[in-house]
């Protein structure tokens, strides 16, 4: 029986080959194209890129203005609303590891 294929993307920080699902989608707001948002569930239109999803990675992507190159916009980005997912996610991952470490 043959593996079921897993689409692979490329982080825009790392520059890793990485599967779908272990990268966070991102798209220009259609409200306002200085905004960058999350797209965990991968449906919103437009133009998307890849990133994997920690402080980290975010932090290297806007050194190397990679928001912007990927999702083709000219003008300087706010990434704020990413930071800020990430940021959550990470706290709720680690809340979720120290309440397992309790037990």
């Amino acid at each position: 029986m043959s593996k079921k294929h897993e689409p692979v993307r490329t982080c825009i920080a790392t520059r890793q080959l990485l599967p779908a699902t272990k990268l966070l989608r991102v798209v220009v707001d259609p409200d306002d194209p200085t905004q960058i948002i999350p797209d965990p569930k991968r449906v919103m239109p437009g133009r998307g890129a890849w990133i994997t999803p920690t402080l980290h990675a975010c932090e290297q992507a806007e050194s190397r203005h990679a928001f912007g190159r990927a999702l083709r916009v000219s003008a300087k980005v706010d990434t704020s609303r990413v930071r800020k997912y990430i940021a959550d996610m990470e706290t709720t991952m680690s809340a979720g590891k120290t309440v397992s470490e309790k037990d």
